[in-house]
């Protein structure tokens, strides 16, 4: 198989391969690939086979599934095939003809390298190859191999028809843009065929193996697997036999299309997928595939998201800031006067790390909110450039930085002109805190959110300053706003913005079902305490977190309490020091 490129984060994998400068982009080339699976004593396994090293070979000596490029003659088929017609495929490929040519592609392939034929012989049944002399079989698949038959001899001389519901369509890659190969390559999945035997071809691979999805990876065993392979064997490892991963493939309404995106660890290109974090913005500032930006927050280092744009992101990574608390200069290409918005913490290194990577003058110092990962290092940075500061300040002072007094205090729909073509407005969105605002650039329907939307994990919400039901509405209200990216305080840029703002109103509606449900299982019986509330609500946090979740589960009951459907008996008067809960 030679369908998407290796991953590098493993010194057993092969690198990956550049397109040369200023070279045209690679025309894709079409493939299909056969995931065959097998029920065993030890659980589900997966065929492997092992590609031979070959210099220039993007893919030399990965553990692969059987699979390859379509060939020309595989249309000529179809009339041999039965199951399935060139419609239907084609239907379920979203493609308007010749969706069939991989259906026979991966049949041939798997044939040809695994010595494995979904076909059916006259009696409907799958051909049973064990009473053929295995050098006769062995030599037809040399022969495809050397493109000196094709599968129409092969059917003719067995005497079968090619099976194509045997297969199921599984998943949709095509190799990332920047590298010198690229395939667009649709994987299927069947069972092993009873009555055969699996034997690699000793040409384009050197073993084959029958391994769990656990077994194939598992660094000791060494194995170079390619992105799209490690994916793919963690997905299988998740079904418990065979039958289930084939109706899993079947039941798919659409079958979306991957393509990974090419990044910088380190001093290594390796592959990003769609749901990695850095996934989004590697589409904004590389659309090349050069493969030279980063997929890795590293503090001090300047970022440029656009021209407009530079992120710096300080040294406070923790289970609070994630990988650290971003701070964004903000300003007109070639102008002399940049806004600095959220400075961070105030730490020495962090605050020269930013006045080193200042494009101009820092003019403005903005503040989304006083939470101590985002505000303390404006009095060192407006000390060092005599900016003015602007941002509210909060109604509680629990967990705020007290020192922050704004020069300019912001108030929703305020406008700041930052020079030409660079206009922020001010979008006052309590709830995370009540002092939060987020700023959106306007000519680039880009929102800096702050704390109020993050990556990779939900905000706290912590009363007194922090509401529950104020942040619902203050997520509710950007769905009326025009946004293409957000720029958080705490991980890379966020594309679909409107989808990522419904889920993290319907997973806060959803956690407070769940602490709904839990008072009404204990409705009969004594009310229920906060700490058994936040290991029935919370059981799928992490322990080591379950002291920040309290907040938010206070958070949820607070805002139950004040809808009229929970109430606080027992505990201070609000709510706000432990406690126990019931149902009005």
């Amino acid at each position: 198989m030679t369908t998407d490129n290796p991953r590098t984060d493993n010194p057993h994998r092969p690198p990956l391969l550049s397109l040369p400068p200023g070279a045209p982009p690679p025309v894709p080339r079409a493939a299909a690939s056969l995931i065959v699976l097998r029920d065993a004593p030890r659980g589900l396994e997966v065929l492997m086979l092992k590609r031979a090293e070959r210099p220039g070979d993007q893919n030399s000596g990965a553990a692969v599934f059987p699979g390859g490029l379509l060939d020309a003659s595989d249309r000529g088929h179809y009339d041999r095939c039965e199951g399935m017609d060139d419609a239907t495929a084609s239907a379920r490929m979203g493609l308007a003809q010749h969706g069939l040519h991989y259906w026979v592609a991966a049949v041939r392939e798997c044939f040809e390298e695994a010595g494995l034929l979904f076909a059916n012989d006259a009696s409907g049944a799958l051909v049973d190859l064990h009473g053929l002399p295995p050098a006769e079989v062995l030599a037809m698949r040399h022969a495809l191999h050397a493109n000196q038959t094709g599968m129409a001899e092969v059917c003719e001389r067995f005497g079968v028809r090619l099976a194509m519901d045997r297969l199921a369509y599984y998943s949709h890659w095509i190799t990332p843009i920047g590298l010198p190969k690229i395939f667009d390559t649709r994987f299927f999945v069947t069972q092993a065929p009873l009555g055969q035997t699996a034997v690699h071809d000793e040409k384009e691979t050197v073993e084959l193996l029958w391994l769990t999805p656990a077994e194939a990876l598992d660094k000791a065993r060494a194995l170079k697997l390619l992105n799209v392979t490690e994916l793919t064997l963690k997905h299988l490892g998740s079904f418990a036999h065979a039958a289930d991963a084939v109706a899993w493939a079947r039941a798919q309404a659409e079958v979306p299309l991957i393509r990974p995106r090419i990044g910088l660890a380190g001093k290594a290109r390796r592959p990003i997928n769609p749901g990695d974090w850095a996934f989004a913005e590697l589409g904004r500032i590389d659309p090349e595939g050069l493969g030279m930006a980063s997929v890795e927050l590293t503090p001090g280092v300047p970022v440029w998201l656009s021209p407009r744009v530079l992120r710096v992101t300080a040294d406070n990574g923790s289970v609070m800031t994630g990988p650290g608390t971003n701070a964004y200069f903000i300003g007109a290409p070639g102008s002399d006067d940049w806004a600095l918005l959220d400075p961070g913490p105030d730490h020495a290194g962090h605050v020269q790390a930013l006045l080193a990577a200042a494009p101009g003058r820092i003019t403005r110092i903005l503040v989304t909110h006083t939470h101590k990962d985002h505000s303390p290092a404006a009095a060192a940075i407006a000390a060092a450039t005599g900016a003015p500061t602007f941002g509210q300040v909060a109604t509680h002072p629990e967990w705020q930085d007290t020192d922050f007094q704004p020069t300019h205090v912001l108030s929703e729909g305020d406008r700041l002109a930052l020079g030409e073509g660079v206009t922020l407005r001010v979008i006052h969105t309590p709830g995370h805190a009540s002092n939060h605002l987020c700023y959106l650039l306007e000519e680039e329907k880009l929102l800096f959110t702050g704390d109020h939307l993050m990556q990779g994990s939900t905000v706290v919400i912590n009363p007194p300053d922090g509401d529950m039901a104020v942040y619902l509405d203050s997520l509710r209200r950007l769905l009326d706003e025009d946004l293409d990216w957000l720029a958080p305080g705490h991980g890379f840029l966020i594309d679909a913005p409107h989808t990522v703002v419904n889920k993290t109103i319907a997973h806060r509606l959803g956690r407070e079902a769940k602490v709904f449900a839990a008072l009404q299982s204990q409705a009969n019986r004594a009310p229920a305490h906060e700490a058994a509330l936040l290991a029935q609500v919370y059981a799928d946090t992490p322990a080591h977190l379950h002291s920040v979740a309290l907040r938010s589960l206070r958070a949820h009951l607070l805002k139950l309490q004040a809808d009229g459907r929970a109430r606080h008996l027992a505990g201070d008067a609000g709510g706000l020091t432990g406690g126990s809960w019931g149902l009005v």
